[in-house]
């Protein structure tokens, strides 16, 4: 977990060569968790945790292109019961995409975090979607832009 956080801390001041150094070390500690707290094995109960906190700090870092190549590797092995962290996954990958300047892409990936949003109502993906917004400003006068409003309004009317 220190390592994973450290991770997040390098991409934070744009340090990518670590992100990939720390991730990369505590894939090889995986196979020593054996903690029976809750919080403390969600890298072995997660599939692809590492992966994901790679993707997201690639996104942090601003790599569109890499971190959507690995969003698509982790949301493939989503499990069904994990809608929750499949639509924020999602909205994450959106996100990377309009970094990736493909906004395209990123509201056809957008389209189906709004609906797991406005099924699970889960406030992180809340947040993961306002960040979309924001990495999407660019495009809001476009048609793409007017694309994303219409597929985020649902979400917003649930509030």
């Amino acid at each position: 977990m220190a390592l994973q956080q450290q991770a997040h801390g390098a991409s934070l001041t744009g340090d990518r060569q670590a992100v990939d150094t720390l991730i990369d070390q505590a894939s090889g500690l995986l196979s020593r968790v054996d903690d029976d707290l809750p919080w403390g094995n969600a890298c072995r109960r997660t599939p692809n945790y590492l992966e994901v906190q790679r993707a997201t700090c690639y996104g942090r870092l601003g790599l569109g292109r890499e971190a959507g190549a690995l969003w698509r590797q982790v949301l493939d092995e989503v499990p069904a019961t994990a809608r929750r962290d499949r639509g924020v996954y999602l909205a994450r990958q959106a996100t990377a995409a309009a970094a990736a300047q493909d906004p395209d892409q990123a509201v056809e990936v957008a389209r189906e975090a709004a609906r797991i949003a406005v099924d699970t109502r889960s406030v992180r993906m809340r947040r993961e979607l306002d960040t979309l917004q924001r990495a999407m400003r660019p495009w809001q006068d476009a048609p793409t832009g007017q694309d994303l409003a219409e597929a985020l309004a649902p979400v917003d009317e649930r509030g």
